[in-house]
């Protein structure tokens, strides 16, 4: 595999099974990353690491420099982004704990600057998006999965939503009416704005709670946390069998 870059998102704001060699602040043109990027080996091989809200998940989806992000992993060799998101299960073979490769997205996201140009840029480049994640890669953590024996989901849209607050659930019905399987806050720009560099990204997503509607009890932390662990686990499995 060429360099891979992993996205950390909430409830893998640190990558423990990761051995950390060296952690570089990079500068770049559009401000600061989240936080300085952590080079290390996994399972043997040489990754890069960012958590996008940041080492101590301070950054709210909506205040996240995504353009920083990327371009600093970029920067750093990354030709391949992995990006780890927690979401809610709107379809029904997505519950808690599930993993999921999604294949579209539908963004709902607003006052996001969502292109490298913007702003007095040179020129504008109206990217291909009709497939917004890198099939390749897709393929990729398709094939872990199934080699460790973990229960994924393959394709699914993935609806991006502004946040931070959760939905409504009338919000959910309309993004399920709409076509939307799973329901998430970072999605966007992200994907797009690895697409304008160039770079083979695709995402895996750990379903850390029913969304809005779907299920009688409340959503409440504890519950999304322990959700989210269980998920995790199966994620380093599957990471594992990437990395070989």
């Amino acid at each position: 595999m060429d360099k891979l870059a992993i996205i950390g998102g909430t409830g893998l704001d640190t990558l423990g099974i990761l051995e950390v060699h060296k952690r570089e602040v990079v500068e770049t043109p559009y401000g600061e990353a989240a936080g300085p990027v952590t080079r290390g080996m996994l399972f043997g091989k040489e990754v890069l690491f960012l958590p996008r809200h940041g080492y101590s998940h301070h950054l709210a989806p909506h205040q996240i420099n995504y353009r920083a992000n990327l371009w600093a992993l970029r920067e750093m060799g990354a030709d391949k982004v992995l990006a780890i998101a927690a979401v809610g299960g709107i379809r029904a073979d997505m519950p808690p704990a599930r993993l999921v490769v999604p294949d579209q997205i539908i963004d709902y996201t607003w006052g996001r600057i969502a292109t490298y140009y913007h702003d007095g840029a040179d020129q504008v480049r109206h990217i291909d998006f009709t497939h917004p994640y890198c099939e390749d890669l897709r393929q990729l953590l398709l094939k872990a999965a199934f080699a460790a024996g973990v229960d994924i989901v393959d394709g699914g849209t993935y609806g991006a939503t502004q946040g931070p607050r959760l939905e409504t659930a009338a919000e959910i019905e309309r993004m399920e009416r709409d076509g939307c399987h799973l329901v998430g806050m970072t999605g966007m720009p992200e994907a797009a704005l690895a697409r304008e560099l160039d770079i083979c990204y695709a995402s895996c997503a750990v379903v850390a709670n029913w969304a809005a509607g779907k299920a009688s009890e409340e959503i409440t932390m504890d519950e999304i946390e322990r959700n989210l662990q269980s998920g995790m686990g199966r994620l380093v499995e599957l990471l594992e069998q990437l990395m070989i």
